[in-house]
């Protein structure tokens, strides 16, 4: 019997003597926190780097790389303070008040969306934060749209996905909450900035963006330049989803773009025969552009 106990002695005077060092480690840093005679990481060092998910023993982070030369964008809405027209506030008001009532939610597949990621590819603390909207257009119907965000994609390259669509009678479709990342753009940038999370694909805005869709017009279910434009329903249903996410994140009207022009491969031209000024009335009467 005698022999059988004494494993448990000595496992519980271990148990002791570890939790012992762990307070005088403790109470080790809290009294010499001020002094830098000990190197290495203190006990509330190490905790707090678990507390954030972080690896004391990762490698360090290495610089990323920078997009390619690209044109900074050059903002279509300007800074205006003039009188708002009343009965359009009120309408935009209104309505604003009550989108989250009024919008309609889809729960689009997983595959087509991810979370933001904290650190990019290469060990740097990125901010996840929305920080600009991309403008795009579903160029088919909305039914066509939504159909294909609800289809499973296991491959990165038919991935697709926006925050939020806008029909042609103003209906509000929201399919992403903002604070997960839409595959809205693939290789892109904006004004020199993009987050590299997939070294062999290059960057992305997709981390830092918002993207908002607005179905197009039958007359532009095509390839060509232009088409005949969005109805002034979805430009007041534009401006509401903008002027919530504005306020929200503290986006500026100048981060507004397009897919035409963060898209680095040239290939995008959406979204075609959209109207700045009708938009730049809207958010005045909202009085977010003084």
């Amino acid at each position: 019997m005698k022999s059988g106990k004494q494993p448990l002695v000595l496992a519980a005077a271990g148990a002791g003597l570890l939790s012992l060092g762990a307070l005088t480690w403790l109470a080790r840093d809290l009294v010499g926190s001020g002094r830098q005679a000990d190197a290495r990481p203190s006990l509330l060092e190490l905790l707090e780097e678990v507390g954030n998910g972080s690896n004391p023993q990762a490698p360090p982070a290495r610089p990323a790389p920078p997009p390619p030369a690209h044109a900074r964008w050059q903002a279509p809405l300007g800074r205006s303070c003039s009188a708002a027209d009343g009965e359009l506030r009120q309408r935009l008001a209104d309505r604003l008040t009550n989108l989250a009532s009024t919008s309609t939610r889809v729960r689009i597949d997983p595959t087509n969306y991810g979370e933001r990621f904290q650190r990019d590819a290469f060990g740097n603390r990125i901010d996840p934060t929305p920080q600009v909207v991309v403008l795009h257009e579903t160029v088919y119907g909305m039914q066509s749209a939504i159909s294909t965000f609800l289809t499973p994609h296991p491959r990165d390259e038919d991935q697709v996905s926006y925050h939020t669509l806008v029909g042609q009678s103003g209906e509000i479709v929201q399919l992403l909450d903002p604070s997960k990342r839409a595959f809205g753009a693939g290789n892109s940038a904006f004004n020199g900035r993009w987050v590299v999370t997939n070294p062999k694909v290059g960057g992305s805005i997709n981390n830092f963006a918002l993207h908002l869709s607005l179905e197009t017009p039958t007359d532009g279910e095509n390839d060509g330049p232009v088409h005949s434009g969005y109805s002034q329903e979805q430009y007041d249903a534009v401006a509401v989803v903008l002027a919530d996410w504005m306020r929200r994140f503290n986006i500026p009207p100048q981060y507004i773009t397009t897919h035409r022009h963060v898209d680095l491969g040239g290939e995008r031209a959406d979204p075609r025969s959209f109207d700045w000024a009708e938009l730049q009335r809207r958010l005045e009467s909202l009085g977010l552009m003084c």
